[in-house]
């Protein structure tokens, strides 16, 4: 059915600089807000459009200086739509059009008849009606989560219809992505949101390092009352499995049947040490001795510098072409490796062997980190594991395009990282597997999905490769441009991220949906538990629950 009741006319635009539009004097101004959709009819197409800004306009300078009283209102009747008026700002996302040339669009948006959807490479005529965006539109551009015919999954809503804003998950899990936000604006919940979206419909695996174990098995919502909310493994049980770092940590919060991980002094190597270089105020003469070290002693390298006397380090030096004074100062700075809780000497088991195993069974991973959240711990567990898990991926990558064999092909594998700016600064992005598997996109199978607060803080390079955003409120000018980083048409859209609300909404645009939408996030709750088939576990009985050494051993193999 065709919208009866026009909003108002185009006046004026351009395809660069968006169109103009003169609100009809029946229509209140306070019913239309920064984000919302709207179409404008023309002849051949019908233009979907995001509002961008609202202005309010006098026809005479007279009115501005000696405005009517406020209670008279006969006179500012009078002068609506005339001596007073309302302009809107929008900016033309797409155009849909009736497939079969020649066929009237009026004629062809009052029946069932698919639309397609083209980039916008003109504009609609002067005076040319715009409407209502209506829950046809919102279909033909964003689909349904039902769609037989690609993995849709919804997001949210707009901000004034009950109508889902599905993104693509195939295209999704086809390059990096990024989750922003400002603290406190609900990221962990988006992200949480997001990625049981693409464990419900099997778009990939999995890789979540939990740096404030919040998605593992249940997390706090924000708010006057104390509500906990479920995590991954509770909504998806059979699916999910949790690795952690602290131990004794994650019996405390009653978490069940996760797995103890240990990471041992030999599985650390250089270019580990590199990206945390900071963290643990090494130099550039402190990393050049730790490679003349290992080409010495191996992998054993680290565990060997630390049982070495002062007149070991000299009697070193003095065959090898080290420095003496280096070398201590670098032993006195890999001490503090030993105070992490997951770090050991040896370790019977290779854990990321293991991590491999489960991803390449199709079980997520989650990563807790427990009280072993301080930076110098995060960033060198994961960037130990990413590393190993990378490599792998590249070998069975190129296993893949050798044979061409569909059962060698990889499935997709996303790695959830917080705190993405420490591993994606200039000047870490260049050195960091992070950095590497950002610009590769999807050539080894393996992306990342970056959440943080201060994009910032990202390299440039890296968030022009990011795929698709979701982006919370945002209030500092250098985060808000940086989220549009090789954005087209991003100006007009800063003053709609810079309007959100502070909970529950957020931008959306990229690869993985047709066009930008402020949405209203999707409530995380028992509505949205039972939809992607959570299993309750209040009803599983006492045995279902395995201690966690129990599970070490059953769930691995041992």
């Amino acid at each position: 059915m065709v919208p009866v009741h026009p909003l108002g006319s185009v006046i004026q635009g351009s395809l660069s600089q968006g169109l103009e539009v003169r609100l009809h004097a029946d229509v209140s101004v306070e019913d239309l807000r920064a984000g919302k959709f709207l179409v404008v009819q023309g002849q051949r197409a019908r233009y979907f459009c995001m509002l961008t800004d609202v202005v309010l306009g006098t026809a005479s300078p007279r009115i501005q200086a000696n405005p009517p009283d406020p209670s008279n209102r006969f006179l500012t009747q009078i002068l609506a739509g005339s001596g007073t008026f309302t302009t809107l700002s929008l900016t033309p996302m797409l155009m849909l059009m009736r497939p079969a040339a020649g066929t009237d669009l009026m004629e062809a948006y009052s029946d069932d008849a698919p639309l397609e959807l083209l980039p916008v490479k003109t504009v609609p005529s002067h005076f040319s009606q715009v409407y209502e965006a209506n829950e046809r539109d919102f279909r033909a551009v964003f689909g349904w989560e039902d769609d037989p015919h690609r993995r849709n999954f919804a997001i949210g809503r707009p901000l004034d219809m009950d109508v889902p804003i599905c993104l693509n998950l195939d295209r999704l899990v086809e390059r990096s992505n990024g989750i922003f936000g400002k603290s406190g604006t609900g990221k962990s919940f988006l992200t949480r949101l997001l990625l049981a979206g693409v464990m419900s419909r099997g778009a990939a695996v999995n890789l979540i390092f939990d740096m404030h174990s919040e998605y593992g098995w249940e997390a706090l919502r924000e708010g006057k009352t104390v509500t906990m909310v479920k995590g991954l493994r509770q909504l998806f049980p059979d699916r999910v499995r949790i690795y952690t770092l602290d131990p004794d940590s994650t019996r405390r919060r009653g978490v069940r049947d996760a797995q103890e991980l240990w990471i041992s002094l030999d599985q650390i190597e250089v270019e580990d040490l590199m990206l945390v270089r900071e963290e643990l105020n090494l130099s550039e003469a402190s990393l050049e001795n730790a490679i003349i070290l290992r080409n010495e002693f191996g992998a054993n390298w680290i565990a060997h510098l630390l049982q070495m006397t002062n007149e070991d380090i000299k009697d070193f030096c003095e065959t090898q072409r080290g420095n003496a004074a280096s070398i201590m100062a670098l032993q006195r700075k890999l001490e503090r490796l030993e105070n992490l809780k997951y770090i050991t000497t040896k370790s019977a088991h290779n854990y990321i062997t293991q991590i491999l195993s489960h991803l390449a069974q199709g079980k997520h991973v989650v990563i807790e980190f427990g009280s072993q959240s301080s930076l110098l711990a995060y960033m060198l567990a994961t960037n130990i594991i990413t590393r190993r898990i990378h490599r792998e991926y590249v070998r069975k990558a190129e296993h893949f395009l050798q044979t061409k064999n569909a059962s060698d092909r990889p499935q997709p594998l996303i790695i959830t990282i917080e705190e993405a700016h420490r591993f994606l600064s200039p000047q870490a992005a260049r050195q960091t597997i992070f950095g590497t598997i950002a610009r590769e996109m999807r050539k080894y199978f393996v992306t990342l999905l970056v959440v943080d607060q201060r994009p910032s803080g990202i390299d440039p390079e890296v968030m022009s490769q990011v795929g698709t955003r979701i982006t919370a409120l945002l209030n500092d000018d250098r985060d808000i441009e940086a989220v549009f980083t090789g954005v087209a048409g991003g100006q007009g859209l800063r003053s709609v991220l810079a309007k959100l609300d502070s909970k529950q909404q957020a931008l959306v645009f990229g690869h993985a949906v047709p066009m930008p939408v402020v949405v209203q996030t999707r409530a995380y709750d028992a509505t949205f538990y039972q939809a992607v088939g959570a299993r309750d576990w209040t009803a599983l009985p006492s045995s279902d629950l395995l201690p966690l050494a129990a599970v070490a051993k059953s769930d691995l193999g041992f």
